[in-house]
């Protein structure tokens, strides 16, 4: 067995035309060879091989000095950026600026700011554009904002649902949930690895299973963004089908399904970035433990300090406990 030394051969790109071919030869730099060195050799000790390569030992063993102040600087940006996108998820990169500097007196550019947010996932309010793609053409159907000044005031009187991203360490994943406006209680969600709108619609089917064999009644009204999964024909049809009004936010207007959107900031700072998921799979493991814990012992202080479970069936408790 030898060193797969492949890369050392020389790449040549010719040129054909009127004059002459022309050779360009381009050679690996000292770090990429000092890469091919393998140290359980079985046949070639490390030095043989540096040999073999012309290089030094000062170039294997080489490790890059880690400038500590500048991740002392990195770490204090990230956990005061972290801090105010907690309280002001809809900040972007201006007003952001401003924050860090009247709270915490650091001043750095906005350019500073958006390297920072996007090594923390972060983006305002809504975290990735592509969430809420628009629909087109005749089989997305939008429908008229009905809760402008409504307030729910019973369980399933009003749902909201929305889609936001999950950054995992092999890629983003996407997470859909089904909210009672009333009690914040989470009827029903679904994670999948694509944007395509089965799992939307595997979302919904839940909730209404849920509602059903709870003997619960089902909402009257169900609000959405303007994305194409709560156009499309199949999302409509199944809450039409089942005597759900439609009601979608205005263009633009995030803060007309603001319980969902607190709902995000909540699960991604209690549960996605403390944990740092790996793949779909651990992501799914992990928030089913959180969506149980955040239904049936998380207290809301909106609430009463009772559970969004409490609250959703009506369940009583002694004030004083």
């Amino acid at each position: 067995m030898t060193p797969n030394w492949s890369g050392l051969k020389k790449r040549s790109i010719v040129s054909w035309g009127s004059s002459p071919p022309v050779t360009t030869r381009t050679y690996l730099r000292p770090g990429d060879l000092a890469a091919l060195i393998e140290p359980d050799h079985p046949l070639l000790t490390v030095s043989r091989q540096l040999a073999m390569l012309g290089l030094s030992r000062q170039t294997y063993y080489y490790h890059p000095v880690v400038n500590e102040t500048a991740q002392a600087l990195l770490k204090r940006d990230m956990d005061a950026i972290d801090a105010i996108y907690a309280d002001y998820p809809f900040y972007g990169a201006r007003r952001m600026r401003l924050e860090l500097l009247d709270r915490y007196g650091i001043d750095i550019g906005r350019k500073r700011i958006r390297t920072v947010m996007r090594l923390l996932g972060l983006e305002a309010m809504y975290p990735k554009p592509d969430t809420s793609k628009p629909g087109i053409g005749p089989a997305h159907t939008k429908y008229p904002y009905l809760l402008r000044g409504a307030k729910a005031g019973y369980s399933n009187h009003i749902w909201g649902t929305d889609i936001t991203y999950i950054r995992t360490a092999e890629g983003y994943v996407y997470l859909v949930a089904f909210i009672d406006w009333y009690s914040r209680y989470v009827i029903s969600w679904r994670l999948s690895d694509t944007l395509e709108n089965g799992f939307v619609l595997t979302g919904l089917k839940d909730a209404l299973c849920f509602v059903t064999d709870c003997g619960l009644p089902i909402p009257d009204i169900a609000n959405s963004d303007q994305g194409s999964h709560f156009t499309s024909g199949a999302y409509a049809g199944l809450l039409e089908q089942a005597g759900i009004q439609i009601s979608m936010d205005g263009r633009g207007r995030c803060l007309d399904n603001i319980f969902t959107e607190r709902l995000w900031r909540t699960v991604k700072y209690e549960d996605v970035f403390p944990n740092a998921y790996q793949n779909l799979e651990d992501a799914e493991q992990g928030l089913t433990a959180y969506f149980h814990f955040y239904n049936d012992k998380r207290r809301h202080q909106s609430l009463d300090y009772r559970t969004p479970a409490q609250v959703y069936f009506d369940v009583r408790i002694d004030p004083t406990s």
